[in-house]
């Protein structure tokens, strides 16, 4: 049994998304958020963030890419990534890009605070974070202008995880303009009825 520690409308979305997928057994629990970090939860998670997975062997794992990564693997007949050739190269590329470029940059729209001493520099700290995240999903849509997905031909969780940072875009109406390709994705997979379930919980969209 996995087990996910989570929050509704956090990267525990896509966690959630492939094991579903991957038909494995999971329990999923909350975390809530609190001024004083959880010591047992800190344990677990050493910087007090969701996701977090527990293994069926008690083994921990943090980071949703690495998470999904894993699971890719560990669930070959799920087809949550291409397993060679030039899709498993661009599976690999995406999941990178977006877990060091977007995933950042959001982080730092939404906790200015915590990038910067300068008790007035929050603003200045989000207007950089959008112009990051605006940087990274360019160069996704552009990628994507001559393919249906992000590594081929078949949907991965690389394209869920776009899904999830498309999202939280604070600029989300500009940004669906601004992308057509990427929403192009996005509106496929906000069809599907297992998105859909799941959306109910965290309310991404």
């Amino acid at each position: 049994m996995y087990k996910v520690y989570s929050r509704p409308g956090s990267g525990s979305f896509v966690v959630e998304a492939a094991l579903e997928m991957a038909g494995a057994p999971f329990e999923c629990i909350d975390v809530a958020k609190t001024p004083q970090p959880d010591p047992d939860f800190l344990e677990i998670s050493p910087l007090n963030q969701v996701p977090a997975l527990t293994l069926p062997d008690g083994h921990t794992m943090t980071e949703s890419a690495a998470i999904c990564i894993l699971l890719a693997e560990r669930f070959p007949q799920a087809a949550l990534a291409p397993a060679d050739g030039a899709g498993r190269a661009d599976f690999l590329r995406w999941m990178a890009l977006m877990a060091s470029v977007v995933y950042p940059a959001d982080l730092r729209f939404y906790y200015a605070h915590r990038y910067t001493t300068d008790a007035g520099g929050a603003d200045a700290v989000k207007q950089a974070a959008i112009a990051e995240m605006d940087r990274g999903l360019a160069v996704m849509d552009a990628a994507l202008g001559s393919r249906r997905w992000l590594a081929g031909e078949r949907q991965s969780v690389a394209d869920l995880y776009l899904l999830m940072l498309f999202s939280w875009h604070p600029e989300v109406g500009r940004a669906r303009e601004a992308w057509k390709n990427i929403e192009r994705v996005c509106a496929v997979l906000r069809d599907q009825p297992l998105i859909k379930r799941l959306n109910v919980r965290h309310e991404m969209w």
